[in-house]
C-alpha cells in the first residue's frame, strides 16, 4: 500500500506568456480520493501532466516521499510513470487489439526492449490482467476487439490497464467527458472501489459538481492555473463556486451537471 504523501511546491508551467498552472503547492495524503474541478483551460489537464512528467515543470517541483520527481530522467523517469498511471478521456487504446492485450500493454514498462517489442507476456501477467477486467466486469469481453466496444467499456479497459500497473497514485483526466450518464457512473463507482480497496490516492479531473461531491474526499478548485478553493466535498456549495467563478461559471458547471448528472446511489445494469 502507498503511505508516501505527493506534494507539489510552487509548481509552475508557462507557455509562452500564458501561466497554465501557476505557484500551485499542495500536498495529497496517501489513500485520498481527490477531484480537480474547474472550467475549461483552468489548468486541470496540465496539472496532472506535470505530475505524471508528461510535461516539465517551468518552476517548482514534484515530489513522492523523499523522491524529487521533478529531477527523475531515464529509467527512472519511466519507473514513475508506471508507478503514477495515468487514465486520459480519449482511452488510447490500440482498436485493432483485443482487450487483453490492451490491458498487458499496462505491463510493458516492466519489460525488455525486446520482449516489449515481441509483446510477450508470461501467464501471470495475463492472469493478473484477466483479473482487473473481472474487477471492472469486462472480463466476458477479453478477447473482443477494443474498438467494438461502447465508450464506457474502453474506459474501463483502460483503467483495467492502469490497474496492472501496479500503480502507487491514479490520475485521470476528465475520464467521464464523452460518457453517458450510466457508463458515468460505472467508471467513477470502479475508480472509488479501487481507492477504497487498494488505499491508492486516486487525483480525477472533473467537469461537473454533484460528481465531485459524490466521490471525492477532498476537491480542489482551479482558475486561471490557481488553485482557488481546497477543501471537503460538503464545503463546496454553489456560494463557493459562485464566488470563485461567477454566475456564469456556476451556470456552466450546473449545465454540466445536467446534461451528465451522476447520481452516486443509482444502479445501472451492468
Amino acid at each position: 500500500m502507498n503511505r508516501h504523501e505527493l506534494t507539489l511546491q510552487n509548481l509552475t508551467r508557462r507557455f509562452g506568456s500564458v501561466a497554465a498552472v501557476d505557484q500551485v503547492s499542495l500536498t495529497i495524503l496517501p489513500g485520498q480520493f481527490v477531484g480537480v474541478i474547474g472550467r475549461s483551460g483552468a489548468g486541470k489537464s496540465t496539472l496532472l501532466r506535470l505530475i505524471n512528467r508528461l510535461i516539465d515543470p517551468s518552476e517548482g517541483q514534484v515530489s513522492f516521499g523523499e523522491r524529487t520527481i521533478t529531477s527523475l530522467r531515464g529509467k527512472a523517469l519511466r519507473e514513475w510513470r508506471r508507478d503514477c498511471a495515468m487514465i486520459f478521456q480519449q482511452f488510447n487504446l490500440v482498436e485493432r487489439l483485443d482487450v487483453l492485450t490492451n490491458v498487458l500493454v499496462g505491463r510493458l514498462a516492466d519489460h525488455s526492449f525486446v520482449n516489449s517489442m515481441a509483446m510477450r507476456f508470461s501467464d501471470a501477467e495475463r492472469t493478473m490482467a484477466i483479473e482487473a477486467l473481472d474487477r471492472l466486469d469486462m472480463a466476458p469481453k477479453a478477447l473482443q476487439r477494443a474498438g467494438t466496444l461502447s465508450g464506457g467499456q474502453q474506459q474501463r479497459v483502460a483503467i483495467a490497464r492502469a490497474l496492472v500497473q501496479n500503480p502507487r497514485i491514479m490520475l485521470a483526466d476528465e475520464p467521464i467527458a464523452s460518457l453517458d450518464p450510466g457508463n458515468a457512473t460505472r467508471v467513477m463507482e470502479a475508480l472509488k472501489s479501487i481507492n477504497r480497496e487498494d488505499g491508492l490516492t486516486v487525483l480525477v479531473n472533473l467537469h461537473t459538481l454533484d460528481t465531485a461531491r459524490a466521490y471525492c474526499d477532498r476537491v480542489i478548485a482551479m482558475r486561471d492555473g490557481r488553485v482557488m478553493f481546497d477543501g471537503t466535498a460538503p464545503q463546496l456549495t454553489d456560494e463557493v463556486v459562485r464566488d470563485i467563478y461567477g454566475s456564469e461559471g456556476l451556470e456552466e458547471f450546473n449545465e454540466a451537471v445536467t446534461s451528465t448528472s451522476i447520481r452516486h446511489r443509482e444502479k445501472v445494469p451492468a
